[in-house]
């Protein structure tokens, strides 16, 4: 009797641990669907955003900052004297960048003025001939062929001062090309000149990279739909994560990157193989410069164009 008492007992606690099982299974079951639920909805509701906003925005990796870099080189040769800047240095517009000897161009600026003095002389002397002479000519005293010599006399010295003027001139303008100035604000870079080092015209000296800098986004031309002068960007530079520049597109380039290569491709000749190219779009900052971190050009950057 007790032992049918106990397996009754038995049975029970298993049917209700059972039925405890069945429950707990199927609200475990439940929390997933809801959570399954949630995380489908939330997946939804990102892929519906991600497809709404691509679709009015564009961005490309393959972009970069540039700017204008101003290659220094003399304009004539000579040894140099005097360096006035060293690397990385920020100059202002007009600054003393470089020295060439100025010794052998003054002397021919000297030779110069020296020539001028003695043509503009002659010149004189010749107009004061030719009013001693035409004075003459009309009281019948010397002859016609003298009378015209006499004036020939005049326009040759004329000319002749009128080319001594031009070579001075130049050679007033070979001396000031031996003082070399900074032809913009901005930094000093490449600088490869050292004191006594004899330079010819137009070898490199530095470069002067000016501040104002601005972005040039190569984007896919299949990517150019919608794009326009003045829309709104979105610029974030690898050297400051997590900073957003505002910014906006100045430009599109006329013409695809590979078109104004060196070396353009020819598709006219051999097999041809579709590739997409890629068109320079001009973006620029907005705000002055001074608002900005250093830029320099060749910073990596990544553009979000919204049109």
């Amino acid at each position: 009797m007790e032992t049918t008492k106990e397996n009754m007992q038995g049975a029970a606690q298993s049917a209700s641990a059972h039925f405890k099982s069945k429950v707990g299974e199927s609200r475990h079951q439940k929390r997933l669907f809801l959570v399954a639920g949630v995380l489908g909805g939330m997946l939804a509701i990102f892929g519906i955003w991600y497809y709404v906003y691509w679709t009015y925005h564009q961005d490309t990796d393959d972009s970069f900052i540039d700017g204008h870099i101003y290659m220094i080189s003399p304009s004539v040769p000579g040894p140099v004297i005097k360096i006035y800047v060293d690397d990385n240095q920020f100059v202002k517009k007009g600054d003393p960048l470089v020295d060439i000897d100025p010794r052998e161009y003054e002397a021919r600026l000297n030779q110069a003025q020296a020539e001028v003095a003695s043509s503009s002389a002659s010149a004189h002397q010749t107009e004061l001939d030719l009013a001693r002479y035409a004075k003459l000519y009309h009281e019948n005293q010397i002859s016609q062929q003298t009378y015209d010599h006499a004036r020939s006399a005049v326009d040759v010295a004329k000319a002749q001062l009128k080319l001594d003027l031009k070579k001075e001139a130049i050679a007033a303008l070979h001396l000031s090309y031996t003082k070399i100035v900074s032809p913009s604000d901005g930094y000093v870079t490449k600088k490869t000149v050292e004191l006594q080092d004899y330079e010819d015209a137009g070898q490199a000296l530095m470069a002067i990279v000016s501040p104002n800098v601005w972005v040039t986004a190569n984007f896919k031309e299949t990517e150019l739909r919608g794009m326009k002068k003045g829309d709104p960007v979105e610029v974030t530079v690898d050297a400051y994560p997590g900073k957003v520049f505002k910014a906006h597109i100045d430009s599109i380039q006329a013409g695809s990157g590979a078109r104004f290569s060196l070396f353009p491709p020819e598709n006219a000749t051999g097999n041809y193989v579709k590739v997409v190219q890629r068109i320079p779009v001009k973006i620029v900052f907005d705000g002055p410069a001074s608002s900005r971190p250093f830029l320099a050009p060749g910073m990596s950057v990544i553009p979000i164009v919204k049109f």
